[in-house]
């Protein structure tokens, strides 16, 4: 017999239509209604939405009632994580996803998690999801947008072999339980229904919706109460024959199932905060932590960056599809996660006695400053970093620690006050000359490198400027044509800016019917040629519609210059291309990409959390639904650091939308640099039939501000090469002026990886020294060396960081194809 498995429910947005203290504040309310029917068993189960932080929401302000939310999980009457926050799953990266799910056993405080794998309302799910969940000890998940439609129940595999049993609820239909009159037949419907989907199967019924209090005087008793893990485990599941569908789930859904693929841009500067907040919590502060026996509080200020992260990761944060305040609140958490992130940083670099605290009287002689580098392999890369000397000295020369000549590139000193305080220097400021100093460092892996900074009284002699075996012209419409003189080979039409109209909302990118692609044209352009570095500044004006028309169906008629800048540069011995594009957002509903032309190719690849997937190349845009309630398929997909096709790689940190596009010339990557919609969500768009979201407007979503967008270009595209490019884009080298007086440091190198890519090197949670994460992102088997660890591998362990049988081999680490490894240090 078919059991119909009603699990009590509530779907808890932390912020969206409201910002997060309104919704805290109901929040509460709901709680102390659910934990007051569980204790006179009017309730006899419910599910907290799969997220701890619903817990730490309630401690805040009522740490009584959160601890009768934890005695309720205790007891198995109340389901609590097993993630900490239900984050968007693609846009974040790999180590945000472990971060989250090991902030919410330690949140939980012994408190049971579910053991469900439960992510059904993120807008599609990436690849390695199944591998992250399985490193937790979980086999199960249950999805939703993104999923086939055609499969209610599948074997999810992840590119490594990885599998959970997955149960593909469809749109859940909240209203079957809501209210009484009808009841029986509404229920009637949906079993039949759901026996149309999964056959004769265990059914799923969530009873709850978004933001709601459960319905306690509908609890039918003929009804089968139950939790999410008893429907998982009903015998009736026929787990080996269900199909197996490999790879990331974004399949285009059916009625009321939108994958709402807009929000990978909208607000694309969230996007690009969370990057880089991630990029220095993972590549920096934690590398440091783990290697200078960090102190309790040192850990308890690490975890606070990473719930300040963690906080701004649900999808309705990080997708920027809330209302405005909601995003103002975000771009604050990134900042104070930042403050954080330096701190600890710095006081790691002190304790190495490597004190970048520029206290004192400034230097008229000398100047030291420290190069590090955060990737275990040798790296040669640019460097930029403000130094500061007494008032009237400029920068003579610039020599490595073995006395060496460096070429450098130094701007005329400008005259400023320099503050300096810390726990112990009394505050104070000097009169002093800042100098922005570049030039291109190699330093070893995850090593530091000092170099000595020469002062005097006259600006150096001038040098020979930099000859680059590439050459770069500029067209008319600001895109440019990249020569390899060595190979004659040409790439015309790269970094092509195309903006069309977007009469869509935050959730879908939707063309106006009668749109218009308007291309920059040239106003000026200054070549520059420094011993480092070969520059072309582009100045170039788009003339943007300010609008749309009265009915949406046009751009506006008045127009607007908006004034854009374009560099790309050439660095000393590097072969890769830097394109950014700068300009001042005045103008609302559109969308602006960066088309880059392609060699031939029949698909394109691009990394995901640990492995490489292939995609193909579409049309900008599928058919338009014509039915209601449904929604058009939208080619671009996320993108962690890198796309490649038809052999030219782009790099593109902080940039998460790209889509490989097929037109009549040549095949393409666009990638999107801005998108900007004034509403959360409409009900008139072509691409999408029906609302998403309440209908209320976000003129910040608009993005009318400064907009910036950098994208690196190479031509060595094989897959561990474009892995490690894009690791150095994401977190170039970094560089500090050391205290004043202080000597050039030695050279000191660390871990060193070659044959794979490094994505943690962290504390360990129990506090017993360190864990190496290394990936093998391509298809094929390979073997890392893994070197500079003295010995010191206790053993493997799984994501969790629990301990995995075996005696791994740091000097011949066998990775299968895709394969992630961690290994215990000490």
């Amino acid at each position: 017999m078919t059991t119909l498995h009603v699990v009590n429910h509530v779907h808890w947005d932390r912020e969206w239509y409201r910002p997060m203290e309104a919704f805290r504040a109901r929040l509460v309310e709901l709680v102390a209604q659910v934990c007051d029917a569980l204790d006179d068993k009017r309730l006899p189960s419910f599910h907290l939405d799969g997220q701890t932080v619903t817990v730490t929401d309630v401690e805040a302000v009522d740490p009584a009632l959160a601890q009768r939310v934890r005695e309720h999980a205790r007891a198995g009457r109340l389901s609590i994580g097993p993630w900490h926050v239900l984050a968007d799953n693609q846009l974040v990266s790999g180590e945000n996803l472990i971060r989250n799910l090991l902030t919410a056993r330690r949140v939980a405080g012994g408190a049971g998690l579910a053991t469900v794998g439960y992510c059904p309302d993120s807008f599609g799910h990436p690849a390695d999801l199944p591998r992250i969940l399985r490193g937790f000890g979980l086999d199960t998940a249950l999805v939703w947008r993104g999923a086939p439609p055609e499969h209610a129940r599948f074997r999810w595999r992840s590119p490594d072999g990885s599998e959970v049993y997955a149960v593909n609820q469809c749109y859940y239909e909240p209203d079957v339980l809501w209210n009484e009159d009808g009841l029986a037949d509404r229920v009637a419907a949906y079993a039949a229904k759901q026996r149309d989907r999964a056959g004769d199967g265990p059914q799923l019924l969530l009873n709850g919706a978004d933001h709601l209090a459960p319905a306690l005087d509908r609890q039918d008793p003929a009804l089968t109460h139950s939790t999410l893990a008893q429907f998982f485990a009903d015998p009736g599941h026929d787990r080996d024959s269900a199909p197996v569908i490999e790879g990331e789930l974004r399949h285009p859904g059916g009625w009321l199932t939108f994958l709402l693929p807009g929000t990978l841009s909208s607000r694309m500067y969230l996007k690009q905060a969370n990057a880089a907040v991630q990029t220095l919590l993972e590549s920096w502060v934690e590398p440091y932590l783990a290697q200078t026996d960090a102190t309790g509080s040192t850990t308890g200020m690490l975890r606070h960056a990473w719930e300040l992260l963690l906080a701004n990761s649900p999808h309705d944060s990080i997708c920027g599809c809330s209302v405005d305040e909601v995003h103002r609140e975000n771009e604050v958490r990134f900042e104070r996660a930042t403050q954080v992130g330096e701190h600890l940083l710095a006081r790691s670099l002190q304790r190495m006695g490597l004190d970048t605290r520029l206290y004192g009287e400034p230097s008229a002689d000398s100047l030291s400053v420290l190069v590090a580098n955060p990737h275990p392999r040798p790296v040669r890369g640019p460097v930029e970093l403000d130094v500061y000397s007494a008032p009237g000295r400029h920068v003579l020369g610039l020599r490595d620690a073995d006395g060496a000549d460096v070429p450098f590139e130094v701007s005329e000193p400008e005259q400023t006050p320099l503050f300096c305080a810390d726990l112990d220097l009394p505050p104070d400021t000097r009169p002093a000359a800042r100098h922005r100093l570049l030039f291109v460092a190699e330093v070893g892996p995850s090593g530091r490198r000092g170099y000595q900074v020469l002062l005097g009284d006259a600006p150096a002699a001038q040098a020979e400027p930099l000859t680059h075996p590439w050459q770069v012209e500029i067209a008319q419409d600001a895109s440019l044509t990249l020569t390899d003189t060595r190979t004659g080979r040409v790439l015309p039409g790269l970094a092509r800016l195309v903006d069309g109209g977007d009469a869509g909302d935050t959730y879908n990118y939707d063309p106006p019917r009668d749109d218009e692609q308007i291309s920059p044209r040239v106003t000026a352009v200054r070549a520059q040629a420094t011993p480092v570095r070969r520059v072309w500044h582009v100045d170039a004006v788009l003339d943007l519609p300010r609008g749309l028309s009265a009915d949406r169906s046009a751009r506006a008629v008045p127009r607007e210059p908006v004034a854009v800048t374009v560099t790309a540069t050439l660095w000393r011995g590097v072969e890769r291309l830097d394109w950014t594009v700068a300009f001042d957002n005045t103008v609302g509903d559109h969308r602006l990409r960066a088309h880059f032309p392609t060699g031939p190719a029949q698909d394109w690849a691009a990394d995901t959390h640990f492995s490489v997937l292939h995609r193909p190349l579409s049309a900008p845009l599928g058919p338009l639904p014509t039915e209601r309630a449904y929604e058009a398929d939208c080619a671009v997909a996320p993108v962690h650091g890198w796309a490649a096709a038809g052999g030219l790689g782009l790099l593109t940190a902080g940039l998460p939308e790209v889509q490989g596009l097929l037109p009549a010339a040549a095949p393409e990557l666009a990638v999107t640099v801005l998108r900007a919609t004034g509403w959360l969500s409409r009900p008139d768009l072509r691409s999408r039939t029906t609302g998403a979201g309440p209908q209320l407007p976000t003129p910040q979503a608009q993005c009318l501000r400064q907009v910036t967008a950098a994208i690196g270009v190479v031509l060595d595209t094989g897959e561990l090469e474009m892995a490690n490019a894009a690791g150095l884009h994401r977190a170039p080298l970094r560089a500090w002026q050391l205290r004043f007086g202080s000597p050039v440091p030695s050279p000191v190198d660390g871990i060193a990886v070659s044959g794979a890519v490094v994505t943690a090197v962290k504390p360990a949670e129990d506090g017993d020294g360190f864990v190496l994460r290394v990936a093998n992102p391509t298809g094929l088997a390979m073997t890392a060396v893994v070197g500079g660890l003295d010995g010191r591998v206790a053993g493997e362990c799984s994501l969790a960081e629990e301990p995995v049988t075996g005696d791994p081999d740091p000097g011949a680490l066998a990775l299968g194809p895709y394969q992630v490894r961690s290994l215990r240090v000490r």
